[in-house]
């Protein structure tokens, strides 16, 4: 039930404010405050055609009495969201707000709720806290008389008879919220591992102030109009036909991830199921789902017959299925159909946007070099792996000069052969990559995915990092839930030593990819470079978990070791390290750090030798270890004009605190943009 609209269309008890992700739940609370006589605002529903929606958001918060908040990660992340904020605070509003995860605020937001109050819905599931929502807004606007777990002061908090409700919870300075994502995606993510492998290990401990009974609600209740989509089953008569059934599958996690609403993990996340023994109900645990949409795919020729069914897993029943016999010139269509289906079937709301449809080739030719060079890419990490996917790539653009999404990929995987194995000329390689992003940006120009990948070049290969984040803005600009914000975000920020800011965009992206063995990563760099050395380990220990064969991480786990102190401990991560360079450049320091000068001096003879190309950086840090100035800084130089990737960390290095007052230091810092 709605009550009649106000003459004044701007005057309203409500303005509701919500991240396009969090469309569901804001009308349910929505619908929820109207059914109690509460008038409500909230776009785009209340949006005149025609309007400027900038102006008609404004108006709205002017003539609301109460603002409720839709409080989640991706409202933290939203800068419409913050300006709403931000808006209603200057104008004295109250502000109310439902959390639906252990967000993480940023320091802006902390400061205008804090003295705000809101309602938790992990500790209780969102249906239950909704009526709170509601309780809290009548009582809030004296609409009705307080309820039993009323609303407190105007300076704090909904009162709690006991203190200890769990489902409603003081505000602002009365209880800070913690700076790191709960863990339940972790927990699930590590349990899921000790599954597959026989066993189910005890889950990690929490990072400091995240509460253990809000990570377990949240594990236990999915966002509803959420969806993994597996590896599709090649069924094709030869097994070898994966590269397409695999590529079917990525492309439908990209169209489904740009619809409003809808939560979709990334790839890595989902494909780390492929050949493994897992029930739906774990994965769906793991990745934090309520849907799987599986697959399989028979190719023979040019026919195809692809199968598809959506299965709810709380029931175990199929939400949705069909079978498809199309010609392989069908396929984007067929895509196209799929994606649609799933969110028709999901009945997620879309508020006019039209679903997201695969950019297409007339080529099919093109289009399977394309997938092929993507199955070479991302499955097969080694110097071969990268010139193949590169050969491939190159071949489809050849075949199609129109095909943005080839062109595109072309530049990620040039982008990073050079950075991950450095045997391409730096200007030979700049330049062929900034061709093929300015093609992929002059082909689909309203695509937020080049401005991400020339970002990534800006500062990998260039060491920009003000231009890069420049690129990543103008992605954002284009799709407010672009993929790869988070990480650029992240990256970007720990480069610059903005250490708090870099924590909180991983734990976004850990949301968005809870199995990735290089966000874990990415977790223990950050925390490594502050001096948190247990959550820098256990972070290291966790992609362990995940990818006990990941490259780098021993390595990193033995430089934190010895920072700790733990000489014997760091011998004993280096001597564990597969990648050969990591491991080169681990020993000397670990013998040096235990005495043994001779092993010390044979063992950096090798890493000198084994590292001079594409781990000059790691070179420098066994000098700067051992005191070496002039050596430390030789090896810098050489990275410097390598560009080595690993360069990016100096400002915040450990191991160079001692020579960050050098001279020598300050024109590193100067020529990488970061003084």
């Amino acid at each position: 039930m709605t009550t009649d609209t106000p003459a004044d269309p701007f005057a309203r008890d409500v303005f509701l404010s919500y991240a396009t992700q969090d469309a569901v739940a804001a009308q349910a609370v929505c619908a929820a405050l109207e059914a109690r006589g509460l008038t409500c605002w909230i776009a785009p529903r209340d949006v005149t055609p025609g309007a400027q929606y900038a102006d008609a958001i404004v108006r709205a918060i002017n003539g609301a009495r109460l603002m409720v908040l839709v409080l989640s990660q991706y409202a933290a992340a939203s800068p419409h969201v913050g300006r709403e904020i931000e808006r209603a605070s200057s104008k004295q509003r109250r502000i109310l707000a439902l959390r639906l995860d252990a967000v993480p605020l940023t320091p802006a937001l902390e400061y205008f709720l804090s003295e705000s109050q809101w309602v938790d819905a992990p500790a209780t599931g969102l249906e239950a806290a909704i009526p709170k929502v509601a309780d809290a807004a009548q009582a809030l606007l004296g609409m009705a008389a307080k309820p039993a777990a009323a609303v407190g002061s105007d300076r704090g908090a909904l009162a709690r008879s006991s203190g200890t409700d769990a489902g409603v919870n003081a505000g602002g300075r009365a209880r800070r919220w913690p700076w790191v994502a709960g863990t339940a995606l972790l927990v699930a993510a590590l349990v899921a591992v000790g599954l597959f492998a026989g066993r189910r290990p005890a889950p990690p401990p929490s990072p400091a102030g995240v509460p253990a009974a809000a990570g377990e609600a949240a594990a236990t209740a999915p966002a509803g109009n959420s969806v993994a989509v597996l590896p599709f089953e090649d069924l094709s008569e030869k097994k070898d036909q994966a590269y397409f059934s695999d590529g079917l599958s990525s492309e439908l996690i990209d169209l489904l991830a740009k619809v409003p609403g809808l939560r979709v993990p990334a790839r890595v996340s989902s494909f780390y199921f492929k050949g493994r023994q897992a029930t739906l109900q774990d994965i769906a645990q793991a990745l934090h789902v309520s849907n799987v949409l599986e697959g399989t795919v028979r190719s023979s020729g040019q026919k195809l017959r692809i199968t598809t069914d959506l299965v709810n897993v709380a029931t175990g029943s199929p939400v949705w299925s069909q079978t498809y016999d199309r010609s392989l010139d069908d396929i984007f269509k067929i895509q196209d159909e799929i994606a649609a289906s799933v969110v028709g079937a999901l009945k997620v709301s879309l508020f006019g946007v039209a679903i997201p449809q695969a950019v297409a080739t007339a080529n099919t030719t093109a289009y399977t070099a394309f997938l092929q060079c993507r199955e070479y890419f991302r499955g097969n990490e080694s110097r071969e792996g990268a010139a193949a996917a590169v050969d491939e790539c190159q071949r489809a653009v050849d075949l199609d000069p129109n095909f943005a999404p080839g062109w595109l990929l072309l530049a990620e995987v040039l982008r990073a052969q050079f950075v991950s194995f450095g045997e391409t000329d730096f200007k030979v390689a700049r330049a062929r990559i900034g061709a093929a992003v300015d093609r992929a940006l002059t082909l689909a120009p309203q695509s937020a995915a080049p401005h991400q990948t020339l970002a990534l070049v800006l500062y990998q290969m260039d060491f920009d990092p003000a231009a890069a984040e420049m690129e990543v803005r103008k992605a954002v600009a284009l799709d407010p839930d672009a993929t790869g914000q988070y990480w650029n975000n992240g990256y970007l920020a720990s480069i610059e030593c903005r250490f708090d800011e870099a924590l909180r965009a991983f734990a976004l992206e850990r949301d968005r990819n809870p199995l990735s063995v290089d966000v874990r990563i990415q977790l223990g760099n950050v925390n490594y470079r502050v001096g948190n050395l247990n959550a820098a380990r256990q972070a290291y220990q966790e992609a362990l978990a995940i990818g006990p064969a990941s490259g780098s991480v021993h390595y990193r786990l033995g430089l934190v070791a010895l920072l700790r102190g733990d000489s014997a401990g760091a011998l004993a991560e280096f001597e564990q390290e597969p990648d050969r360079q990591f491991h080169a450049a681990g020993l000397p320091m670990a013998y040096d750090a235990l005495g043994r000068k001779a092993e010390a001096e044979r063992a950096l003879a090798v890493a000198e030798d084994v590292a001079a190309t594409g781990a000059a950086y790691q070179v420098a840090l066994i000098h700067a270890a051992r005191g070496d100035r002039e050596k430390t800084f030789a090896w810098l130089n050489r990275a410097y004009a390598q560009r080595d990737a690993g360069m990016l960390w100096i400002k915040g290095e450990p191991f160079l605190k001692g020579f960050r007052a050098d001279p020598r230091f300050k024109t590193l810092l100067h020529q990488m943009h970061l003084d």
